[in-house]
């Protein structure tokens, strides 16, 4: 078969009625953003820690997941759990005590680590101040048609998240750097989730236009933690993000959820303290906002006014199918992380093992008989 006859078997039409294609593109550029961005931050150093990186690193995978790429997302984590010393199994961050969910997996691409995950930086990045030197990867290339997903996690106070336990960014602070960031027309629409301690407090002075902000727990409550890992000694992530997580892993790039639905994800009964979000700073009703305006990423399409009942068999313009027959073939999404299917699964045995000293005791106990028993003279006949 020639060129010409394999392009041709390969090109096809699809028409779509004219009112389909006028509703279905009203509501895709409803929200009249081009690009999408995240940025996601741990501010949490030291071991017991360890779910504020599970926290960062599932929310990151879900973004990556839904569409959006690397290029297009700031990941900053204040300290390297993978590799802790302490950690039982390296190079893997998990965030379900049943352990067969890596949030690290192999191709995690962390722009800020350790001690650069700063106050400092983090309002560089978000204001677009950083030194002429610094790499794409550590920017937030953003422009006024920009969504953002903004996720911050950690330990907070009224007012305050803390930064490695040495510094400390305000809700002022963080008001004016997105009232910087409208001004510099480097968003069209901001999502803003904090899961921490008192985390409303966080966006109550927010004053800049089209900000929608969510947080896991409202001023005086503290964002409590879940799935305590007694091999490990730790817990695994933060209530909030692990049902938040649980949330996305039912959302594909075709999902018509909207944000209400998020409101929604974790109630009092199940996270103790109460989220909370603020809207009134958004333009859009929140019914109108799906999901995947923050957390998926805008792919480029053609639309065409000719018509096509996609219910038959696609209508090839010219050339004919290969042997004569029509290929149809169903595509679907998959789950990159079937964490739907595996949340509710109960952590698999483990072989048991005695507890750190349990054996040094033992023989101490020993000791301590045979001396009261037979004297010190007696010692020789035991080594």
């Amino acid at each position: 078969m020639s060129l010409s006859d394999s392009l041709a078997v390969h090109a096809a039409i699809i028409f779509i009625s004219p009112r389909f294609v006028q509703n279905s593109a009203g509501q895709f550029f409803s929200s009249g953003h081009t690009n999408n961005w995240a940025v996601l931050v741990c501010t949490s150093r030291f071991w017991f820690n360890y779910r504020h990186v599970a926290n960062t690193l599932s929310v990151y995978r879900s973004v990556k997941r839904l569409g959006i790429p690397d290029s297009h997302i700031v990941l900053m984590l204040a300290d390297d759990m993978a590799c802790n010393h302490r950690n039982p199994k390296p190079a893997t961050v998990f965030s379900h005590k049943n352990m067969e969910l890596n949030v690290y997996g192999d191709d995690v691409e962390v722009d800020y680590r350790g001690y650069e995950v700063t106050v400092e930086n983090f309002l560089r990045v978000l204001t677009g101040r950083l030194p002429p030197s610094t790499p794409r990867s550590k920017r937030l290339l953003s422009d006024d048609r920009s969504n953002i997903l903004i996720y911050l996690t950690g330990h907070g106070g009224n007012g305050f998240l803390k930064f490695q336990d040495s510094e400390e960014i305000s809700n002022v602070e963080l008001a004016d750097a997105f009232e910087q960031m409208w001004q510099k027309r480097r968003y069209n629409e901001l999502l803003f989730i904090i899961d921490t301690c008192q985390g409303a407090s966080m966006y109550e002075r927010f004053y800049s236009p089209n900000i929608m902000a969510l947080a896991s727990s409202q001023v005086g409550e503290d964002s409590l933690s879940h799935q305590p890992d007694l091999a490990i000694g730790v817990h695994l992530m933060d209530r909030y993000t692990f049902y938040l997580l649980e949330f996305l892993e039912d959302i594909h790039p075709s999902s018509k959820t909207n944000m209400n639905d998020l409101f929604k994800v974790c109630p009092r009964s199940l996270c103790v303290s109460t989220p909370g979000h603020r809207t009134d700073l958004f333009l859009r009703n929140p019914e109108s906002v799906l999901i995947t305006d923050f957390f998926g990423s805008v792919r480029k399409v053609e639309i065409t006014t000719e018509v096509l009942n996609l219910t038959h068999p696609i209508q090839r313009v010219e050339g004919s199918p290969v042997n004569g027959e029509s290929h149809r073939e169903v595509y679907s999404y998959v789950d990159q992380l079937p964490v739907s299917e595996i949340i509710h699964q109960k952590p698999k045995q483990k072989d048991w093992h005695p507890p750190d000293g349990f054996i040094l005791g033992l023989w101490t106990l020993i000791l301590l008989v045979f001396f009261k028993t037979y004297g010190i003279k007696h010692l020789k006949h035991i080594f």
